[in-house]
């Protein structure tokens, strides 16, 4: 993905036309090539059609709602990279935990800041721009991670992981052994401020645990403090 702006595409989802109108205006400003669709088919067939590099995908859209066409992009090889944030009315936590566990990179709720949203895609846009890693394979029990073909292998078997589960992976297995809070993670993968919620780290780990199988359990929790990958002995899951 290139770092300048012009080449990032960004699809824009809501059935609301002033909100659509709005965002469209403000990210295109900001120098994105920017295209619009207002029902959750019309954003599936787009994003198959366009392959943008961030959707901003409202929750609420006729047709299939913003959960099932998230659902669906992570279920699809050729769309489970694209970074998701999602638009909701809901202000309750069950709304979002379970946008984060579909596999959705941010989330705002309504009324929010154009301004703000595009500061959160550009973010989003940087955390997604993998390093450009040649020749380097790390390698920590039953897992092995190919650096330069960013593909991560339990067993020998490849594991489909999004770009930010990816991320997530290298990063505790490079400082395996040490304690990596919350905030050190939100600020090291998803380039964030350490102040926003710290919950996003938790549903993120929650489905790399499960993606790695047997091998999650090196994945430790320690209470009070965060997470540690080990390789001596099984840690808890927590």
């Amino acid at each position: 993905m290139a770092t300048n702006t012009l080449s990032h595409r960004i699809l824009v989802v809501d059935d609301e036309p002033d909100i659509t109108a709005l965002v469209a205006y403000h990210l295109a400003r900001a120098g994105y090539r920017v295209s619009t669709a207002t029902t959750g088919p019309e954003a599936l067939e787009a994003a198959v059609r366009e392959r943008p590099d961030v959707m901003v995908l409202d929750l609420m859209l006729p047709g299939r709602s913003g959960f099932e066409v998230l659902e669906e992009l992570r279920a699809r090889p050729d769309t489970q990279d694209i970074g998701v944030i999602l638009l909701t009315a809901r202000r309750e936590e069950a709304d979002r935990i379970h946008g984060l566990r579909l596999g959705a990179d941010d989330y705002l709720t309504k009324p929010f800041s154009p301004n703000e949203l595009t500061l959160r895609v550009k973010a989003l846009l940087r955390r997604l721009v993998a390093p450009a890693v040649t020749g380097t394979t790390l390698v920590a029990g039953p897992l092995t991670i190919d650096l330069s073909a960013h593909r991560a292998l339990v067993h020998g078997d490849e594991i489909e992981l999004t770009t930010i589960e990816y991320k997530l992976l290298v990063t505790l297995v490079e400082r395996r052994g040490r304690v990596q809070s919350r905030p050190q993670l939100l600020e090291s993968v998803w380039d964030a401020s350490p102040d926003i919620q710290t919950r996003t780290v938790d549903m993120h780990i929650k489905r790399l645990r499960t993606k790695l199988g047997d091998a999650g359990h090196q994945i430790e929790t320690v209470r009070g403090f965060g997470y540690r990958f080990r390789t001596d002995r099984p840690g808890s899951p927590g």
